[in-house]
């Protein structure tokens, strides 16, 4: 038996795995150029997602205002150096740290609530998913959803009482008047009230007002009262200060609210508890720095008319003698060295009672001491080269001027201490009251919407990405020259007859009411292919397989036979699918029309059976009837002698047969026939599922003749791109749609 060289096996093309690690950034880019319209719907999807999320939720207002720290009084006339070393020497922080932490402490906070009675709220009940939408939106109220807030409702509480047990727990309102309402309490039982009027339970352990109620009737708010920790906390979460610019002693403030007049509220009401507990605080720390001091004062006069009896004494007994020029400045350096070290005894008193040894203010003055001690034991020295009188009028004249000194501060200290006592103003100051912009500063739109954009960007490219990972079809002809398989043609696709499969009815042929398509001129180039390529096969049958439904085997059986008989050959077409077969639906003939299985059963003849086709030259054997046993029924011999009678009689033999993954009958076909031709579908037959159809055809001891690529799109096939693993295992469900 000679076969043509053409048709001989060729050995398969080793695939080059390295390959398959490289990532094709041209075929990513043209995968997403060709899902632009999953890229298009996943970005629309997201900037509708975007724009609810952002129109759903309420506008939220930023108040600010500005404050001030004044450095605080009292450094006892200190030199500046000093100054700057004991009020602002903490470890290279900023004095305004400590008064940001206390300004967002619970106390201040607390206070701030209380004032403000933000443990009591009221707010509507809102639509599902949409939210205040229909409010942004300025929607017309239709009435459809009474309970739902859809436009401004105000509902104004006044003051609330509730049992602990009912505290963070929220009750339903619901309008029933113009002035009336009706509240669903935790204890499952409703209480009447009216605007203006405190309604209340009979043990009055709950007791509520509403003070305005203006909103349509059936509406529905959630009210409560927060327990104190979780009010703070609400407030905590919405409030920020900082200062701006570091260094500045300036601390800006912020708070952010639904209500724009209650954020202004909020913070006007955080600043003024912050300015009245530094107002406390500074006069509690004069009471008692101040009670100190007047316990010193007393013994400073002893001192000071100690020294005072003391040098009139030696003045006296030396007959009135005076320091020269040289003992003079030495005694005003030491004088004024150990005033400064007076000084910084009573503000080291003063430090001990508000900080501890390791403060970094208490380690500053420690240092600071140090080195005044080094100036005065070098000043010490320089007097021990004076007279013995002069010596002693030295040390008489400093321990005067010493305790004067002291005694001094120590008065004036008491007076600046007396003042600030009595005084109302702290060392805190408003500069700028709250405010809000009536431009909310979230929910940003615009952000939102770009971020949704973006996201949707991102997820209409991995579904791409996704879709192309999935779709591991043949992408090329070489695919399938891989396998060894020569391209005898590549069909290019055709939308008019795409939906073939699913349609009802009889279906047209496309070589006919389309000839001069690009897909009917690649079904005569495959012509062409075949008829040279079966000049030397054993008959002039051809059987067309597929490994799976659905790829256009039948479309291609139909209109080759077409071309063919057009080009003046004598062509018979069977229909070997006596499972499925739909090649009657061509020929506008019932599907009860005798066929294949009927010759073959023995229950027609050959005459009876055989058809005219819609063109000369071309006759038609239908499946027939569907048999419960049509692989029986091909292994007969009938089958082989029908293929030789009939290669007698035609020029082309074509026999459309089943898949050959889903039965077995293309394999007992393909032992009659001159040559088996695997139709594959472009991005849909996987290049797996052919080497299958290869195994199963050599395990039976034939072999797939070549292939044809059906349905090619010329556009994706430039654009994917890339090598994919190979999968063995197919099996595909094939049986009756009756």
């Amino acid at each position: 038996m000679k076969q043509n060289p053409s048709f001989s096996k060729v050995q398969m093309a080793p695939s080059n795995d390295s390959d398959d690690d490289e990532i094709d950034l041209v075929a990513l880019g043209g995968a997403l150029v060709v899902g632009w319209r999953w890229i298009v719907a996943a970005l629309v999807v997201a900037l509708a997602f975007g724009v609810l999320v952002a129109l759903r939720s309420p506008p939220v207002y930023q108040a600010s205002g500005l404050l001030q720290l004044e450095d605080q009084a009292g450094n006892l006339a200190l030199p500046q150096a000093m100054q700057d070393i004991l009020g602002r020497g903490t470890g290279g922080k900023s004095p305004s740290d400590t008064q940001i932490a206390i300004m967002s402490s619970r106390r201040v906070l607390g206070e701030a609530v209380r004032k403000v009675g933000l443990e009591t709220y009221a707010v509507p009940r809102r639509l599902p998913l949409l939210g205040v939408l229909p409010a942004r939106l300025h929607l017309p109220d239709l009435g459809l959803f009474p309970s739902y807030q859809w436009g401004e409702e105000a509902l104004v509480l006044g003051a609330m009482q509730v049992p602990d047990s009912w505290r963070n727990d929220s009750m339903a309102l619901t309008v029933t008047g113009a002035t009336s309402y009706v509240v669903e309490l935790p204890d499952g039982t409703d209480l009447k009230g009216e605007v203006g009027k405190t309604a209340k339970t009979p043990d009055g352990a709950f007791t509520m007002q509403v003070q305005k109620l203006d909103t349509p009737v059936g509406r529905e708010f959630f009210v409560g009262k927060r327990s104190l920790e979780n009010a703070i906390q609400i407030v905590a979460d919405n409030f920020s200060v900082s200062e701006n610019p570091r260094g500045s002693m300036i601390l800006k403030t912020s708070y952010r609210d639904t209500d724009r007049k209650r954020a202004e509220a909020v913070l006007d009401a955080i600043a003024n508890a912050f300015l009245e507990q530094n107002v406390e605080r500074n006069a509690a720390s004069a009471e008692s720095s101040l009670e100190f001091i007047e316990k010193q004062l007393p013994e400073a006069r002893k001192n000071v008319a100690a020294a005072e009896q003391a040098l009139n004494a030696y003045r006296q007994k030396q007959q009135s003698v005076d320091v020269n020029y040289e003992t003079q400045a030495l005694l005003e350096r030491v004088t004024k060295i150990e005033g400064e070290l007076s000084a910084l005894d009573l503000k080291e008193a003063e430090l001990k009672n508000q900080y501890t040894v390791n403060h970094p203010a208490y380690q500053a003055l420690m240092q600071n001491r140090k080195e005044l001690e080094t100036q005065l034991e070098a000043a010490k020295k320089a007097t021990q080269s004076l007279p013995e009188t002069q010596k002693d009028i030295f040390n008489l004249q400093r321990n005067l001027e010493v305790a004067q000194q002291v005694y001094t501060q120590l008065l004036n200290r008491s007076q600046e201490l007396q003042v600030v006592r009595a005084s109302t103003v702290g060392s805190v100051r408003i500069i700028d009251n709250a405010y809000a912009s009536g431009i909310p500063v979230a929910p940003r739109t615009m952000r939102i919407v770009a971020l949704a954009g973006l996201l949707g960007l991102i997820i209409g490219a991995a579904i791409v990405l996704v879709r192309r990972a999935l779709r591991q079809g043949i992408k090329g002809a070489e695919e399938i020259e891989e396998l060894g398989l020569p391209v005898f043609a590549t069909v290019p696709f055709a939308p008019e007859a795409a939906d073939f499969r699913h349609r009802k009815g009889n279906l047209p042929i496309f070589a006919l009411e389309h000839p001069q398509a690009v897909a009917t001129e690649a079904l005569r180039s495959l012509r062409t292919s075949l008829h040279f390529g079966l000049l030397d096969a054993k008959t002039n049958s051809i059987q067309l397989t597929s490994a799976a439904p659905g790829v256009g085997k039948t479309f291609t059986a139909v209109n080759l036979a077409v071309v063919a008989a057009q080009s003046g050959q004598k062509v018979c077409l069977i229909d070997a699918d006596m499972r499925r077969g739909y090649l009657a639906r061509f020929l506008h003939m019932p599907k009860e029309t005798p066929g294949l299985s009927d010759y073959l059963g023995h229950e027609k003849p050959l005459s009876e059976v055989m058809l005219r086709g819609p063109v000369d030259g071309l006759d038609v054997i239908l499946s027939g009837r569907y048999p419960p046993n049509p692989s029986e029924l091909l292994m007969r011999a009938e089958f082989s002698s029908l293929l030789k009678q009939l290669d007698a009689e035609y020029d082309l033999i074509i026999v459309d047969a089943p898949p050959a993954l889903a039965v077995t009958d293309p394999v007992v076909i393909g032992r009659s026939v001159g040559a088996t031709i695997a139709i594959a579908r472009h991005l849909e037959t996987m290049q797996g599922a052919l080497r299958a159809v290869q195994a199963s055809f050599e395990a039976a001891g034939t072999h797939i003749t070549g292939a044809v690529l059906n349905g090619f799109k010329a556009e994706a096939a430039e654009r994917y791109g890339g090598h994919y693993q190979y999968h063995y295992n197919y099996r595909y469900s094939y049986k009756s749609d009756d």
